[in-house]
């Protein structure tokens, strides 16, 4: 059964301190994550899994965990938008954007690099967050709509973000 297009508020907090170094961004939070008040919360969705394998760190269990996970490794997660209007978790449906305030993220955690988890995300944080000075890299959504990309493809591209949480970095 197809959805239909709702207004949708961002529910969920960032997630940073004042040691994150890499800022991943998706869109908004699909239905079963705004259900489960954490973000990547589809069971098919390979974010945490890839994450995990790349950081090579055993997966968390719940929320606090994958929060701690981020916060011990030095990545900020957040989306884009604050609100849409969106049909499901479709980001091809996303209209009337209004963007998250990064201002307090940029000033209190040291980011060197803003990474998408696709291209959409890519493209709203260029056109309405070019003033941040950041050049976005968008990765492959690790959506399970996104199931043409293997789960070794994703890590091979998620790697990235690697060098950026190298201590030497800073």
């Amino acid at each position: 059964m197809k959805q239909k297009p709702q207004q949708v508020v961002h529910p969920l907090q960032p997630i940073f301190d004042e040691n994150s170094r890499v800022l991943i961004l998706g869109t908004m939070p699909s239905p079963v994550s705004r259900q489960q008040a954490f973000y990547y919360g589809h069971p098919q969705n390979r974010f945490w899994r890839v994450l995990c394998q790349i950081l090579d760190e055993p997966l968390p269990s719940d929320p606090s965990g994958k929060q701690a996970l981020l916060l011990h490794r030095h990545i900020a997660l957040w989306d884009v938008l604050a609100s849409c209007t969106i049909q499901g978790a479709q980001d091809a449906t996303i209209r009337q954007p209004v963007v998250n305030d990064f201002h307090l993220l940029f000033a209190k955690a040291p980011i060197q690099k803003v990474f998408t988890t696709g291209q959409k995300a890519k493209a709203l944080f260029v056109r309405y967050c070019s003033s941040y000075g950041f050049e976005p890299v968008a990765l492959p959504s690790p959506s399970p709509a996104n199931c043409a990309v293997s789960f070794e493809a994703l890590c091979e591209s998620w790697r990235q973000i690697l060098p950026w949480l190298e201590e030497e970095r800073l």
